[in-house]
């Protein structure tokens, strides 16, 4: 039996995969070791993942996990692994990596190619078919993560509060999010998960994609993406995953167009292409 998952910083995705091909999917909150600490991981899992598994438990059978999450770094991975085996299975074959090789492996399957993350965060890598040979960092939604959904969140409300957006959408901006300046900085500096506020903002910019400043804000964020992060790897075919991925593939198409790349598989989520790697 086996178990899946890929875990961005807001939503983990699950799937329980019996022996005879039959599949059950759930989610919980997102799992992210950079940011939880491992008691916090187990409370995640007791609360939100454990009610959703078999109440018997896997005691009669050979159980694999295979977690794929952001924040997975080889330091922060066995804090998620050793919280898995604490909670579901201390018999558990228990593999933990990152969410851009679960990304690879499930837009790629074992081909090589490039491949880009764009969800809350960001991230891009080159995968020869089996292995992450070349990454640049993301740096994270302060410094990096461009093309993300804190990366545009975080410039629409910067633009918003410096008045750089045409008047009537910096109105609708503060009618239809109901949030004030003060409460934006609060959120930003003073509150835990800031990515996953400004990341909340993004869909703004998807109602009103329509408004030329807003689109033109849209492609320059994922330009930022392709010429800070995917110049760096050979090739001009890029594979893309995430809900920002998903949701603005015509953006996004402009902003490689003008860069000579093209858009190969995309897929909101990753975890159909790695049930199918695990198969």
């Amino acid at each position: 039996m086996l178990i899946i998952a890929d875990s961005g910083s807001t939503k983990t995705s699950w799937c329980l995969l019996a022996d005879d091909g039959s599949q059950q999917l759930f989610s919980t909150q997102g799992i992210n070791p950079f940011q939880q600490t491992e008691s916090e991981i187990c409370d995640v899992l007791q609360s939100e993942l454990l009610p959703q598994l078999p109440p018997q438990g896997f005691v009669d059978s050979t159980l694999e996990i295979y977690f794929y999450g952001a924040g997975c770094t080889p330091e922060a991975s066995p804090k998620v692994a050793s919280a898995l085996r604490t909670v579901i299975s201390a018999d558990a074959q228990v593999e933990v990596q990152s969410d851009m090789l679960g990304a690879a492996r499930g837009l790629c399957g074992r081909k090589s190619g490039i491949v880009a993350i764009l969800g809350t965060g960001s991230n891009s890598c080159y995968y020869d078919g089996e292995h992450i040979v070349k990454n640049v960092s993301p740096l994270g939604f302060i410094l990096g993560d461009e093309g993300s959904g804190a990366y545009i969140g975080k410039r629409l409300v910067g633009d918003v509060l410096k008045q750089q957006l045409p008047a009537d959408i910096c109105a609708l901006f503060f009618q239809e999010t109901e949030l004030t300046a003060p409460t934006i900085i609060q959120r930003t500096y003073r509150e835990s998960f800031p990515n996953r506020f400004l990341a909340s903002l993004s869909p703004f910019c998807a109602r009103h994609r329509d408004n030329d400043a807003v689109r033109a804000l849209l492609i320059d964020c994922f330009r930022q993406f392709f010429l800070r992060n995917i110049s760096a790897y050979e090739g001009s075919t890029v594979h893309f995953v995430g809900s920002v991925g998903y949701y603005y593939q015509q953006e996004i198409q402009a902003a490689a167009s003008t860069l000579g790349y093209t858009i190969g598989n995309v897929l909101k989520e990753p975890l159909q292409g790695l049930i199918a790697y695990h198969s």
